[in-house]
């Protein structure tokens, strides 16, 4: 390694000193074990890293993405598909040097991108990585698979290395992110961290092939009843970004331990679902993505057993 590297590496860990890379701003000393609300320590916690098939086509495709799930997460949503791996550090300790060695591995399977999913907690080690993959030849565009709960400082953080923002936008009513996620600030938050990846990336950029290589796709996942919700988002984004950047509209909601919620304690309905497409629809937008039925399974949760880790 050389000391460039070795000084990348320490100015990175001396930001888990005192850590607030997050908006939750906690301050424990994620260095030395301390956890935060994340519950993970400055160490990288990897569940898995392979070939995954279940994201947009233009991030997917044929051949995969290459995904890598990091253990730990900011938000706390009661809902949460990923619940054993976002609420513990389950997964394998690895070393940031062995990140990029995955992110090889990865290529060399096939993969269409790099998918960093619920990397930002650990972003300024995840940065370095990065930054070394690129700088031994990596050629396959990164892929940030985030909750849009980070600041803007946070995401700057990534400038010149992310290629494409798979970016979550859950609430636009902060009561209902103080009830289902801890974080009545989401709203805020959120937009916010959009507002820089728009920044790095202000337009969507396709290989010949339809693959994504540059850009953000904005994701919201529908709730039970919260319909209305939806919409202002969708007109909150559109009338700010307008076709500079792509929606992409789920309905996967699954019902996991929500007895404590009945108001969402279903899955969403078809109808529910389609009169949200029938209002983008009519408001002409055409850069999204939707999902056809049969995707609110939990067989779509991969298995957390270490693979290509």
């Amino acid at each position: 390694m050389t000391k460039v590297a070795e000084y990348s590496i320490e100015a990175a860990l001396q930001k888990f000193e005192h850590c607030e890379i997050c908006p939750r701003r906690c301050g424990v000393n994620r260095r030395e074990g301390a956890l935060g609300v994340c519950g993970v320590p400055a160490e990288l916690y990897v569940a898995r890293a392979a070939l995954h098939f279940w994201e947009e086509p233009c991030i997917s495709g044929k051949e995969g993405s290459g995904a890598v799930f990091f253990s730990g997460c900011t938000l706390k949503c009661v809902f949460c598909q990923n619940y054993a791996l976002s609420h513990s550090r389950q997964g394998k300790k690895i070393t940031v040097e062995r990140l990029t060695d995955i992110f090889f591995e990865l290529e060399q399977q096939g993969a269409n991108n790099i998918n960093l999913v619920t990397p930002d907690h650990y972003i300024p080690q995840i940065a370095v990585s990065m930054e070394a993959a690129r700088n031994r030849g990596l050629r396959i565009p990164f892929v940030i698979n985030c909750s849009g709960y980070e600041t803007k400082e946070q995401i700057g953080m990534l400038d010149g290395l992310a290629d494409i923002y798979l970016d979550d936008f859950k609430y636009i009513d902060p009561e209902k992110a103080a009830k289902y996620s801890g974080a009545r600030d989401y709203p805020e938050r959120a937009l916010e961290a959009l507002s820089e990846m728009m920044r790095q990336a202000p337009a969507p950029v396709f290989d010949q092939r339809g693959m994504m290589q540059k850009g953000v796709i904005v994701r919201h996942l529908l709730m039970p009843g919260m319909v209305h919700q939806a919409e202002k988002i969708v007109d909150t984004l559109y009338e700010k970004y307008g076709d500079h950047f792509y929606f992409s509209l789920m309905h996967q909601f699954t019902p996991m331990e929500l007895e404590s919620y009945p108001e969402i304690n279903r899955r969403v309905t078809h109808r529910e679902y389609q009169r949200l497409l029938d209002y983008v629809l009519d408001r002409g937008i055409e850069n999204c993505f939707i999902q056809e039925g049969g995707v609110a399974k939990e067989s779509f949760i991969p298995a957390w057993d270490g693979t290509g880790v």
